[in-house]
């Protein structure tokens, strides 16, 4: 044996570095920029947002939701711009959690770690239970008879049931479901918005884009409601080891999903509120305003269609939430932080099997006893969402913070940067306190019909 083939064979030990990388037993460089972006996407779930969205904010700010709504998606690209600075120098399973640490410590980076997988364990509950919801919907309407309890139970253990099977079965089907399910989904609500947007006619658009003066508070108010619909766009650099070439795509799929769920949510703003200015009806009144819309136009079976789409969407959610609460688990686990066991992977699909063994029976159980309590599905969806969006936005602010300490640390530390985590800091922290005192009451009923 040569002196080079014994070097290979019996390498030398390095002090501070382990036998294999601490990430050991994931797929690595198996997903691209689409799946990446899916990811993302999925966890937001524009379509199903879409539809609530302007609801939720018409109830808070009358007459501004359009404003509303480009107010917190600029917001959420300033936060995803911030968030960009830590993926474009280093790929992290664990997100939020590992990029808080890397710029405020460890004790800071745990209660980003917490804050962030009560945020995807919440919205996965939220999403579970608004496809159980619009799936019993859309089954009684087929079926009179079905009890509605049932059909939402029976639901949620399908759902749980196929989020375990995708999960499992790897990172490039959870991804390209993920994918082919939303897709789906935004394809059906943006044709059905772009048909009715055609035919209330651009002089009912115009109107409604200019009402008059806009109350600032109420549009503050607005805008705190409408970043809801944009957490879970950061959910990509979960994948950061898992993808190909991750500090160039982690960064465009996460800004990306901000300007996609943004133009979708645009859409549907000016969409719902120009039709209803264009009939006279009070938007923040409605039970079901893109339904509604369909109807007075014309288009009744397209609500049908939307309804699917949403169910859909919520799906995906779930699948994408749950891919994200995993990764984190699986990271904290490796750092020492939960048990060691939570760190395991399927030795052939190579995905973090124990955390989702360990995050599945929590993510669908709270909603099946609930279901089984007779609690609300509306009820239960405005809980889960209200802790779910706090746990995304304290962690928001926390990476926002830590943000310019890293740049400053590594000596990459630039004005622009600083300024923008520095606002959006503010800003998430100003929203959260809002969101905390008034936003839970506006995300009641309406943020589910």
């Amino acid at each position: 044996m040569t002196a080079l083939a014994r070097a290979i064979a019996r390498p030398t030990p390095v002090a501070g570095f382990g036998a294999r990388s601490p990430l050991h037993g994931l797929q690595r460089r198996s997903i691209g920029i689409v799946d990446l972006a899916a990811q993302s996407v999925a966890a937001v779930a524009p379509a199903a947002a879409a539809t609530t969205v302007v609801l939720l904010v018409a109830g808070v700010a009358p007459g501004a939701a359009v404003a509303a709504i480009v107010a917190a998606g600029v917001l959420s690209f300033a936060v995803a711009r911030t968030v960009s600075q830590f993926a474009r120098r280093f790929a992290a399973v664990g997100g939020l959690y590992t990029y808080t640490a890397r710029g405020l410590g460890e004790r800071a980076g745990l209660v980003a770690g917490a804050a962030i997988v009560i945020g995807y364990a919440a919205i996965a509950m939220f999403a579970l239970l608004g496809g159980a919801y619009y799936l019993g919907y859309l089954l009684g309407a087929a079926w009179p008879g079905l009890d509605r309890g049932t059909t939402v139970t029976v639901a949620l253990l399908g759902e749980v049931a196929f989020v375990a099977a995708v999960l499992v079965s790897g990172i490039r089907l959870s991804a390209r479901v993920a994918l082919v399910v939303e897709a789906i989904s935004v394809a059906l609500i943006v044709a059905l918005l772009s048909v009715l947007l055609a035919l209330i006619g651009p002089a009912d658009v115009v109107a409604t884009l200019a009402p008059g003066p806009v109350d600032p508070v109420a549009l503050a108010a607005g805008a705190v409601v409408a970043l809801t619909a944009f957490v879970g766009f950061e959910s990509a650099a979960t994948l950061g080891v898992e993808s190909v070439a991750p500090l160039r795509n982690v960064p465009r799929a996460i800004t990306g999903t901000v300007v996609i769920s943004g133009g979708v949510y645009v859409l549907a703003a000016v969409t719902q509120a120009s039709g209803f200015h264009a009939l006279g009806l009070d938007l923040a009144a409605s039970a079901s305003p893109v339904n509604d819309l369909a109807g007075a136009y014309g288009l009744g079976p397209w609500g049908v269609a939307a309804d699917i789409g949403i169910t859909a969407s919520f799906l995906a959610c779930a699948i994408g939430t749950v891919t994200a609460l995993v990764r984190v688990l699986f990271a904290m686990s490796r750092d020492g932080v939960l048990p060691a066991g939570l760190g395991r992977t399927h030795r052939r699909l190579r995905t973090p099997i124990t955390a989702i063994a360990a995050a599945l029976p929590v993510v669908g159980g709270v909603p099946l006893i609930l279901a089984l309590a007779g609690v609300d599905a509306r009820e239960a969806m405005q809980a889960t969402l209200a802790v779910g969006a706090t746990g995304y936005i304290v962690a928001y602010v926390l990476v926002c913070v830590a943000a310019p300490v890293f740049l400053r640390r590594i000596g990459e530390l630039t004005a622009g940067p600083a300024v923008v985590a520095g606002v959006s800091a503010v800003a998430l922290t100003a929203a959260l306190v809002a969101f905390l005192v008034v936003g839970t009451d506006a995300v009641a009923l309406a943020s589910v019909t």
